[in-house]
Formats: C-alpha cells, sequence, structure tokens
C-alpha cells in the first residue's frame, strides 16, 4: 500500500477526511481493525442527530435561534477550564461558526435531507448562563446514521473504483513510527477475517503483520465507549464519584480506545482524557448486537426520576435535561440504577431509542413508514418491543403490582409508602395552573414548543389516574458512549507533541481529537455536536492534509 495520506478507521470522521483528500487528487490508504461490514464505524449506529444554527427547519417550527444565542449555550456549557484548552476554545468557535455558515448548504447539495420537526435535546435546567440548549437545535437527518455517512461512503467507494483509495480492513495498528519530530509510518496486525455481522464482536487472531512508510498520517480512530477498563481508567471519581459497578454499552466491543494510548506512547499529546460522555437513561438490549449491549432512552420531559432506593432526584436532573448533573448524582448515591415511572400515555408521546436499528421508519427516510410508525395506536414498534421483551420493563396494571415488579427487579429497595407519597405530591400540582414543580413547570414549557406539543411531549396528567395506565416503570442503566478529550491538535488538525510544537504529517479528527482539539467540548456536550464534530474535524483535516 502506498498513497499519500494513510488513514487510521473508517469511521464518518476518516470517511469525510478521505473524500476531502480525493477531491484535491491525493491518493489514499484506509486502515481499520474491522471488516468492511463495519464501513462508517459506529456513526451507523446514530440516530444521525446535527446541531445546526438558525436553519429553514428550526424557522419553519417558530423557533428563533441566532450564532450569538448558540455560542453562549455552548460556553455556558462547556466551562473551559484548562490552560491547554485553548485549542478546544478555537475549534469549538469554528465549529459554531460551520454550524451557523455553510454546514446545512454544503451537506444538503450532498444529498442530506432533516426531518421537520427540530429536537430539543439537553435543555439544561439551571441558569440562563449555563449548561444547556436554549432553542432546539436537534436536526435528525432522513436515514438516520446510515444518512449522515451515505454521501461520504458513496465519495471513498467510488474512488475506490477508481485506484484513489485504497482500504486495508482488518488492518490493526499497533504502532506509530515517530522520528526526529515526523511521523514516518505506521506498523500493526493483519486479523483473520471475520463475517460477523456489523457491530458484533469479531476475532483478533493474527495472521500477518504490516509495515506502511508515510509521511501523512491521519488518526480517526475513534473514543474508548467499548472499553469499560480504559473508561475507568480516566473517569475522573474525584470530580463525579465512582461510576456503577454494572455499566451497558452504547458503542461496539471495537470502539476500544486502543489507538489514543499508541499514539500517547509514539510521542502525542493527549488532553483532557478525564472528559467523557455517558448516558445515565440505558436499558439492556433485549436483541444484543455487541457485548453489554445498551440503547439509549430518548426521553420526553415527563417521567419522574427516581433513584434505586424510591427518591425522586432533584432538578436539573429530570429527563432531556442535564445529562453529567444526572450522572454525577447517580454515581453519588452509589448504586448502578435509577428508575423511570411513567404511563401508558407518555411513553406513547415522549419514549424514543436512539439509533438507526430502532428507528427504522426514520432510516428509512419514507413518510409512509413514519406515519405508520408514529401515528399508529401505542408506541412506537421498537419501543412496544422493549416494553414487552426488554428485561428492565415493568408493566403493571396498579402502583402496587409496579413496585412488587420494581422491587423483584432492583434487589426491594424501594418502600411503597414513599415512592407513592412523592408521585401523589407530584399529581396535586397537576389540578392547578400554578405549580412549585420543577418538572412540572418544564412540561408546560415544553409544550409551548410546536415540535413537542405535536410528536415529543404528552398533555400533563396524574401518573396514578389508572384512565392514564397501565404504569409502567423502566430500570435505567449508565450507557458508556462519547469520549470528549483525545490527541492535542490545532486547527488544521495537526497533532501536538508534548512541549508545544506539533508533529509533521501528523493528524487527528473526530472522536480521537475530542472532536477537534482534544476537547471541542469542555465539560459538557449538548448533542448533535458528536457526528457534526466528526464532519467538521474530518473536512478541516482533509482540506489541510497531504
Amino acid at each position: 500500500m502506498q498513497s499519500d495520506v494513510v488513514i487510521i478507521g473508517a469511521g464518518l470522521a476518516g470517511l469525510v477526511a478521505a473524500s476531502e483528500l480525493v477531491r484535491r487528487d491525493k491518493t489514499v490508504t484506509i486502515l481499520d481493525q474491522e471488516g468492511r461490514q463495519n464501513l462508517g464505524g459506529q456513526a451507523f449506529w446514530s440516530l444521525g442527530g446535527l446541531f445546526m444554527i438558525d436553519t429553514p427547519e428550526q424557522r419553519r417550527m417558530r423557533v428563533r435561534d441566532t450564532p450569538a444565542l448558540a455560542s453562549g449555550d455552548w460556553f455556558g456549557s462547556a466551562q473551559f477550564d484548562r490552560p491547554e484548552d485553548h485549542w478546544p476554545r478555537a475549534w469549538a468557535e469554528a465549529y459554531l461558526e460551520f454550524a451557523s455558515g455553510e454546514m446545512r448548504s454544503w451537506l444538503h447539495k450532498k444529498g442530506m435531507r432533516w426531518f421537520p420537526v427540530v429536537g430539543w435535546a439537553e435543555r439544561g435546567g439551571s441558569h440562563a448562563s449555563g449548561h444547556g440548549n436554549s432553542v432546539p437545535r436537534f436536526h435528525i437527518t432522513w436515514g438516520t446514521g446510515p444518512g449522515v455517512l451515505k454521501p461520504f461512503v458513496d465519495d471513498v467507494l467510488a474512488a475506490e473504483e477508481q485506484g484513489k483509495i485504497t482500504f486495508g480492513f482488518r488492518h490493526r495498528v499497533t504502532g506509530l513510527e515517530i522520528t526526529a519530530g515526523a511521523v514516518t509510518g505506521v506498523t500493526g496486525e493483519v486479523l483473520a477475517p471475520d463475517d460477523a455481522v456489523r457491530g458484533a464482536k469479531t476475532n483478533r487472531d493474527v495472521i500477518d503483520t504490516f509495515d506502511i512508510r508515510a509521511d501523512q498520517v491521519v488518526v480517526t480512530s475513534g473514543g474508548i465507549g467499548g472499553n469499560f477498563d480504559l473508561v475507568r481508567r480516566n473517569w475522573p471519581d474525584e470530580k463525579y464519584g465512582s461510576l456503577p459497578a454494572k455499566m451497558v454499552s452504547g458503542v461496539p466491543d471495537h470502539v476500544d480506545g486502543l489507538m489514543l494510548d499508541i499514539a500517547g506512547t509514539a510521542g502525542a499529546e493527549l488532553i483532557n482524557t478525564d472528559r467523557m460522555w455517558h448516558y445515565c437513561e440505558g436499558v439492556q438490549n433485549w436483541d444484543p448486537i455487541w457485548p453489554h449491549h445498551g440503547i439509549r432512552i430518548l426521553p420526553g420531559p415527563s417521567s419522574l426520576w427516581f433513584d434505586a432506593t424510591g427518591d425522586r432526584l432533584p432538578a436539573p436532573c429530570l429527563p432531556g435535561f442535564d445529562t453529567l448533573s444526572t450522572l454525577r448524582e447517580i454515581c453519588r448515591r452509589g448504586h448502578d440504577h435509577t428508575w423511570f415511572v411513567l404511563t401508558q400515555k407518555i411513553i406513547e408521546k415522549e419514549f424514543a431509542l436512539s439509533g438507526s436499528e430502532q428507528n427504522p421508519d426514520l432510516t428509512s427516510a419514507k413518510w409512509g413508514e413514519v406515519l405508520k410508525s408514529r401515528l399508529g395506536k401505542g408506541a412506537t414498534p421498537a419501543v412496544e418491543a422493549f416494553k414487552e421483551k426488554g428485561e428492565d420493563f415493568v408493566v403493571a396494571k396498579d402502583f402496587d403490582a409496579m413496585v412488587a415488579g420494581m422491587n423483584q427487579l432492583g434487589g426491594n429497595l424501594i418502600d411503597p409508602h414513599r415512592l407513592k407519597t412523592q408521585i401523589e405530591a407530584r399529581d396535586a400540582q397537576i389540578d392547578h395552573s400554578f405549580t412549585k414543580d420543577a418538572q412540572v413547570s418544564a412540561i408546560r414549557t415544553a409544550r409551548n414548543y410546536l415540535g413537542d406539543r405535536l410528536i415529543r411531549t404528552a398533555k400533563p396528567h396524574k401518573i396514578l389516574d389508572a384512565a392514564n395506565g397501565p404504569l409502567i416503570a423502566v430500570k435505567l442503566h449508565v450507557v458508556t458512549r462519547k469520549t470528549l478529550g483525545g490527541l492535542h491538535t490545532d486547527l488544521d488538525g495537526r497533532v501536538f507533541a508534548p512541549g508545544g510544537a506539533t508533529i509533521a504529517g501528523l493528524y487527528a479528527a473526530g472522536e480521537a481529537s475530542g472532536f477537534g482539539g482534544g476537547g471541542y467540548h469542555g465539560n459538557n456536550a449538548l448533542e448533535g455536536t458528536f457526528l457534526g464534530g466528526c464532519i467538521h474535524s474530518g473536512r478541516r483535516v482533509g482540506r489541510a492534509a497531504g
């Protein structure tokens, strides 16, 4: 294999970079430890949400957004607080400019389209100057994750046919060669072929080795979310408390983060490795594809959230509002699960599941499928399947039966009287136009947004009123997902060595670079910025490398 540029990782960021490099008449070799069936990496499994600013979709939904408002939300969430945050901050500013500028038009020309109702993800729930999106900005791509990948997959496969791109599937990089401040090549192992379905664990049988000389290398190998050992090693216990003993994984097993350590050992600088993004609303997949396979519930604002002992979580630990504040609260309380308590009316209107495979209607990009799935009786077929078959779901005709099911699943930690008292207190607030309950207030605010009122937020009602049943309790687990730190880069994606000098010819993009600079989210993310970060950083690197 001999090319102008070697890319390590065939995920979204790597494909975007390759597409841009080929457009500049560069030849590219793409190496990946998985087989061709996994082309596109973990982006394939995503819901396809993109953070964009002041779009036609927002304006049609009566959402007034501005670059200034989005910037205030980003930096209020990021709370950059370290000397090494200089380049991450610069990347954040660059992404905001992209997201409010040519991002949508550029992607639209590539064939992407978006679901007309813009989602309001990660709402914050504290101060206006703090964490959260002030307005809806989560644009779901028609076709979900595969729809985001399609234009770039099409580009690289066409370039492969033309001889401009060479793939090295089942090529696991184990060494990055850096000599006298410049990259000189990569070494590694060729793994035995494996025809396991996309996302499933594959063998690690070594059948050969390789040594590729290259003076331009781009690292787009992803994060650490599938490697619980690395997650725990890097997690800041002193800041958030210890992660639960049991977690589920939101990403395939091959998202192992090993390339980050390999790059660091070779002389590249890693920063902000203690910053991560793990969700709190994970359920065990009843039909798993990879080890510990978890699915995240994308909740509307109405489910009541209780800890393992049945105590209600405080604001801003509300469904869909502040992920890391909720994660900190869960870690502080020391149990490995929490509970949603809700009604059939809530699950029908508010529950969605993250991922392309859990949203076949949106993934199909066909309006007929969407209308059939979303407007039919009950929740979506995927949600109803979890309700019926998922081991974390309790469906009960009355309160006592629900608590019995919760205690059977959760170790008999819940006092029925205490739980019922808290739900009754919340229900009493529904009788009035006014409220002191932060969640009830948030529900009413959500319904001021046309999109939430139409498809994402149930009309306020009493949880314990049998007319709204059956009652449902969902046992929730922490689900590992994103790496917010990574390889330290400048705005061209050039990787730094410790001390401030860049390593000639070495670049990084996507999650391996903390989506830009070594952590452009800072301490908190706003959603839609993961795929968006892969696209933006891959594009910048593809226009700079080679």
